[in-house]
Parts: structure tokens; sequence; C-alpha cells
């Protein structure tokens, strides 16, 4: 009987603490397109460490095939967040229409120049072909300007989409015809181990520059403010625990598991993140004003205000809750 009575106190007194702690909070699902690399290691860091699930998140990130798709797909609501070079931001605001708004910066893109062996000069791709992601945007215009320092203007040379970073690598080792395209890590640590030539980095030749940024819909931000400041929040302490030098080991690894490379392959890419990545992912103003520049030299115009196409109000209120 005292045993039984025990039991009902102990069922009763767990029930009450239960009902002092309230519900249960309901998790948040998001899915976030990125493109595969180096730019990754905040998100990669996050999910390692807890940071999404403490601000009850779950994030399923899917690898981007081509900047289309990143855009169409974030268009049509079927990814809420994406991080993508800045400039497809722009393209999505001024050439479809579609009122975005940049909440985070990333990188200064990492990108090289990589050319088939026997090229010995930039002057060379004349008559040539280069592969891009897409034509009108990004790493695009990185590369037109680097031709362009060279002497070569656009139609001194052929163009062809090739969609995503791997996917230009692929396409260079596979068909010689392919000349130049731009390569970040870890695919032009790869490159460079199959033989492909560094002919420079676009940070170098360009100066400042807004590489990788997160944009979303301005309708889904303002309608779902907390939980965008809870996910750059969890992003920016993911990328300040993966920049620590004392935990380089463990990033490390989550670059050998995240894109599944080798080790010292993984060494190069920690190594390109500690040069390359903004601290807190800030962005870069001067970098933007870079990009609008390139746009409006290879597309026409004149450049906009990078203001237009940003809002940092959450990122500034992610920044003051760490």
């Amino acid at each position: 009987m005292v045993n039984h009575r025990r039991s009902i106190i102990g069922a009763a007194a767990a029930a009450a603490m239960v009902a002092m702690a309230g519900p249960a909070t309901a998790e948040t699902k998001l899915t976030v397109m990125v493109f595969q690399g180096v730019q990754n290691l905040p998100l990669f860091a996050a999910q390692h460490q807890g940071l999404f699930a403490k601000r009850d998140l779950v994030v399923d990130v899917k690898i981007a095939p081509t900047s289309e798709e990143l855009r169409n797909g974030l268009a049509e609501g079927r990814y809420q967040l994406v991080h993508s070079a800045i400039d497809n931001a722009v393209a999505m605001a001024d050439v479809a229409k579609v009122d975005i708004a940049v909440f985070i910066g990333g990188d200064n893109s990492m990108n090289h120049l990589f050319v088939q062996p026997e090229i010995k000069s930039l002057a060379e791709i004349r008559g040539k072909t280069v592969l891009v992601d897409a034509a009108n945007t990004a790493y695009a215009f990185q590369l037109y300007e680097m031709l362009r320092q060279n002497g070569l203007n656009k139609g001194d040379y052929s163009i062809s989409e090739a969609g995503a970073t791997f996917k230009r690598l692929d396409g260079m080792q596979k068909d010689k015809s392919a000349a130049a395209a731009m390569l970040n890590p870890p695919f032009s640590l790869r490159a460079e181990k199959a033989g492909l030539k560094d002919m420079g980095t676009a940070a170098k030749a360009l100066g400042a520059y807004q590489g990788t940024s997160g944009f979303v819909l301005r309708s889904w931000a303002k309608a779902n403010e907390d939980t965008l400041v809870k996910y750059i929040g969890a992003y920016i302490e993911g990328l300040r625990w993966a920049l620590d030098p004392a935990n380089k080991a463990e990033a490390v690894k989550l670059y050998v598991d995240g894109l599944k490379i080798p080790e010292d392959i993984a060494l190069g890419c920690y190594d390109a993140a500690m040069e390359g990545l903004a601290k807190d992912a800030r962005l870069d103003l001067e970098g933007f004003k870079n990009v609008l520049v390139l746009r409006a030299r290879f597309e026409g115009g004149t450049p906009a205000a990078p203001e237009k196409y940003l809002d940092v109000s959450y990122y500034q209120k992610a920044i003051a809750g760490l």
C-alpha cells in the first residue's frame, strides 16, 4: 500500500513538473539551398554543434545544381533561404523582378581562374571556350573582367553554361576544348592536383568583392522574423566555432565528411576558409559595390545603390542576441 501511494505521489509530481514546463516548443523546418564548397563551413558547424536544434530549427541543406534552380526554387517557395553569390540576388531583383532581401554576407568568393595546362597566358583564350555557371550572373562576370584586363572582350571567346563549380571542373577535365573556368575550394585544389593551371585569384584581380551571401524573399522574412533571426544566430555561432584555431581538427573533419574529400584537400579548404570567410559573415559593402559595377559593365545600365537589395535588420538583431 505504501509503495502504491508513493507511486501515485511520484506520478503526480512528474505531471506537475510537465505542466509547469508548459507545452513542448514546435520545431520549425527550413529548406536551405547552397552551392557545394568551402563556404558552407558555418552550416556544417551549426549542425554539428546542435546550434540549430538549440533554437528549435530543423535545417535541411540542399546542394544547388545551377543558379537558375537556386533562384527559381527560392522564388517558388521550395527553399526558404539560399546562400549563393550575391549577384544572384541582384539578378532576381533586377531581371526576374522578385522582391528579395540579402540578410547576411559570407566570403570574398575565394575564386581562382583555372585554364588548361598548355595555356601560358590569358590572351591565349582568344577564340576558345570558357565555362560558366550562368552567362549573366556572379562569377561569370569575374571571369569576363579578368579576361578584359588581359585584352579580351566578350565576343573574343565562346561561353558555355556548364552549371555549378563541380560541373565546371568536370567539364574542364573531360573536354580539353573547355579552356577556362572560375573555381573555388575544394574544386580549385582538386584542379591543381589534376594538372590544370592556376592563373590567379579574383580577389587579387578585382579587389574587394562580396561573394557568397544569404538572401530570402522579403515577404517571407517579414512573416518569419523570429525564425530568420534564430537561423542567423546559429549560423554566426557555427562560424565562430569553426574558425577558432582550437577547433581546427574537428572543422577539418567536417569538410572531410561534408564535402566527401580526403584530409589533405580538407586541410587546404580550412586554410582557404580562414582567409576567405568574413568575420561573423558580415557583408562587405565596398565589395558589393564592385559586384554591382561589374554587372553594369557587362549587362549595361548604371550600378544601383547596394541598399536597394539589403535588409540587415535581422542580422543586427541576431548579433545583439549572441
